[in-house]
């Protein structure tokens, strides 16, 4: 009984294949197939349900419901029974259709004569594309190797779909697939707008051909390329970099699921049933997503991602498609992306415009990376790597979290003149890079510029920046796939020196844990990263490698000043004993006769509110104070920046907050103690006003926001400013937003 239902799936399938290759539009190659499923299954009715957008099933091709109904019925996203099968990714059997929770009759069909029903999702790869469904009027229960049957005819529509087979079946108001203007909404992670040209990190692999004629023969490249990847990934294990300290174990899972016989088996299933190698790689990958993808358990949703590269390896053997496609990259790229590794960024460099991820975060790998190339970044950009293909136009816009994939001309045009205008300004601003920031009423501010790479650096003297406010020494180590010698990193920090020309370089220390995991640290199991197991905890139980990274500080600045800042500080305590750290180092490289930097500053990131409660002792402790002020705000908000729901609900102009800042200044006035503001908020021209009105001296930004922010302090008087916050405060304002705009127009 299985050899027959095999050789009827084959023949179904090559009756399929047959249909894609013949001549004729999309909506008879859509109806030859609804009729050959219906006759290979011994249904009477067979239905396909496409995506006419993202909440909305139609359904295009019939046989058996009355043909009038075909691009007229349309159902939501959940809605009925097609919509549960849309909606949950997973089939639906059941002999009572009417009986089922969540049924709904739709009377211009004429399927209420038809009892049973089996509907299983078209998809791809997590892409959903539609919904296939049989009907019959006996009361009858699939069977397990009827429903696998109908699954693997649903993969090979999807790469039908894929391969532009039913586009000529599209009506009026459905877009085409790559061909249309689409515009997707996402996050911003770094500001900016750019247009360029579609570079995909990894580009799709396109399935060809999904039918399989010979069983054994694609068995064979199935195993010769499992043989081959599995030899990969043995390399890479053995590679000491790859397979020392934490990262061995994830490595060693990595394996597991690499030579795993079930899996291999599940697609040899699907090759039994007619599958090509290709179509059954993507079969189980599209299983494997949607069984993960629903799991509660956070561990395993992770491995998702492992499973994923696995199986996009594997097709990249099989079909010898991947990145060396001999395509060359356009001279303007924006590069998109799934997600995207801090080394893998930094490789492709400055020769980025700009960032496009579906995944990401605004304080991921790929962001900190972003940010120090000064290249825009939009995050959860859902599809993107579905709709765009290589060489397709796109449009950044990195201030607004949108993107514009081959644009209507009309929308580049008002992108552009956006963009000119941006770049005038930037050309007004370069006429103010060696004037000081002082604003009308006789008051200075200091600007300085946030760097991690040496590539930074020359904007510390093009941007008329006064110094580095923060330097973010994690770039180096999250690069690696081992942990960076003393050597390596002295020498790095020492050419950060030079390049300074004497201008101050804050180095913040280690500033791992929460969303920044090294690639050779194992991840750790928290509810809460953001609140946990991170910097300057980290440095202080992993004592070996803070020892090393202030040992390689003291190396780089001989002879020079030294700033050293330590992250994430709560306590006294913490600070305590991370400085007689620092100062026993400094009496270690004494005793070795090594020559000693000409002096020593040492700070703390104030970025939790417990610490502007701390003893004044830790402020007169300390030399320098800079408030970060993304983390202040999250904790102090209760709003975790990685939660879109919640991270925009709160502002840094809310009066509560400034109440905080307010008293962070006082105490730091008291103790004698500079004092400065980092963060995003210290780029941003209506908070950088209001900060430097409340008493900051001292603000720290990306290099691109120094010349707006210098041109609006020259051109305001702050002791005006700060009345106006007063007395908006006295009249029980809640929020400074309203009052500090009106006020800056008015000016």
């Amino acid at each position: 009984m299985p050899e027959r239902k095999d050789s009827d799936s084959r023949k179904l399938l090559l009756r399929l294949r047959e249909i894609l290759a013949a001549p004729g539009g999309g909506q008879d190659r859509l109806d030859q197939i609804t009729h050959h499923i219906a006759d290979s299954m011994r249904t009477e009715v067979c239905s396909i349900y496409l995506f006419r957008d993202a909440e909305t099933l139609e359904l295009w091709a019939t046989e058996g419901l009355k043909p009038e109904s075909v691009h007229k019925t349309r159902l939501r996203l959940g809605e009925g029974l097609v919509g549960r099968v849309a909606r949950s990714g997973r089939h639906v059997n059941t002999a009572d259709a009417p009986s089922e929770p969540g049924f709904r009759y739709m009377p211009e069909t004429g399927e209420e004569v038809y009892s049973s029903f089996l509907g299983v999702p078209v998809q791809r790869v997590g892409e959903k594309l539609g919904v296939l469904v049989v009907q019959s009027r006996d009361a009858r229960q699939f069977s397990d190797d009827e429903v696998y049957g109908l699954e693997v005819v649903a993969m090979v529509l999807a790469e039908m779909a894929e391969l532009g087979a039913f586009q000529s079946a599209q009506l009026d108001g459905t877009p085409l697939q790559h061909r249309f203007p689409t515009m997707i909404r996402g996050g911003t992670a770094q500001e900016g707008v750019a247009e360029g040209r579609v570079w995909l990190h990894e580009p799709r692999v396109v399935v060809t051909n999904p039918v399989g004629e010979d069983p054994q023969k694609e068995k064979a490249r199935l195993t010769e390329a499992v043989a081959m990847l599995r030899m990969k990934v043995d390399s890479m294990l053995a590679d000491p970099e790859m397979n020392s300290g934490d990262g061995a174990e994830v490595m060693e899972t990595y394996r597991m699921f690499a030579h795993s016989r079930s899996w291999l088996r599940r697609m040899e299933e699907a090759i039994d049933r007619g599958l090509s190698a290709e179509a059954a790689v993507e079969k189980e990958q599209s299983q494997a997503r949607a069984r993960l993808e629903s799991a509660s358990d956070h561990y395993l949703r992770d491995r998702l991602h492992d499973l994923d590269d696995l199986a996009n390896r594997l097709l990249r053997i099989l079909t010898g498609q991947g990145k060396d496609t001999g395509a060359e990259m356009p001279e303007d790229p924006i590069l998109v992306a799934r997600n995207i590794g801090p080394a893998e960024l930094l490789d492709y460099g400055r020769k980025l415009r700009g960032v496009v991820l579906e995944e990401g975060s605004v304080g991921s790998h790929a962001t900190v990376v972003a940010r120090a190339l000064s290249i825009p970044l939009v995050i959860h950009a859902e599809r993107i790597t579905t709709e765009a293909l290589n060489g397709d136009s796109i449009l950044v816009d990195g201030d607004m979290g949108v993107v514009h994939l081959r644009p209507e001309d009309t929308v580049a045009k008002a992108f552009r003149d956006k963009m000119a205008m941006q770049a005038e300004a930037q050309k007004r601003y370069a006429g103010l890079r060696d004037l000081p920031a002082t604003a009308k009423c006789g008051t200075t501010i200091q600007l300085y510029m946030n760097a991690g790479l040496m590539a930074d650096l020359p904007s510390l003297q093009n941007s008329g920046a006064e110094g580095v406010g923060l330097f973010r020494t994690e770039l180096q180590f999250l690069a690696r796939t081992r942990v960076p010698r003393r050597g390596e990193l002295a020498g790095l920090y020492a050419k950060v020196l030079e390049n300074a020309q004497g201008k101050p370089v804050m180095f913040r220390t280690l500033d791992i844990g929460s969303d920044k995991v090294l690639p050779y640290m194992k991840p750790q199991d928290e509810p809460n990263p953001a609140m946990g197991w991170r910097a300057i905890r980290v440095g202080l139980d992993k004592r070996g490698v803070l020892r090393m990274q202030l040992q390689a500080l003291i190396r780089a600045s001989v002879g020079r000043p030294l700033y050293v800042m330590f992250p994430f500080v709560t306590e006294m305590g913490e600070y305590e004993e991370a400085h007689r750290l620092l100062m026993e180092q400094m009496a270690r490289e004494q005793r070795l006769g090594h020559e000693l930097p000409s002096d020593v500053r040492v700070g703390a990131m104030l970025e939790t509110p417990s610490l502007a409660f701390a003893p004044r002792k830790f402020f007169e402790m300390c030399d320098f104070i800079s408030v970060g002020g993304n983390d202040l705000k999250q904790f102090f908000f209760a709003a975790d920046r990685e939660n879109e729901r919640v991270r925009r609900r709160y502002d840094s102009l809310n009066t509560t907050f400034i109440a905080l800042l307010e008293q962070i200044l006082q105490r730091c006035h008291e103790a004698r103690v500079p004092v400065s503001f980092c963060g995003e908020d210290a780029g941003r021209p209506i908070e950088a006003v209001t900060f430097a009105a409340l008493g900051f001296r001292r603000l720290s930004m990306r290099p691109a926001s120094i010349g707006p922010i210098k041109h609006l302090i020259r051109r305001v008087d702050l002791s005006e400013l700060r009345r106006v916050i007063d007395d908006a405060r006295d009249l029980g304002e809640t929020n400074l937003r309203h009052t500090v705009t009106d006020w800056l127009a008015r000016q």
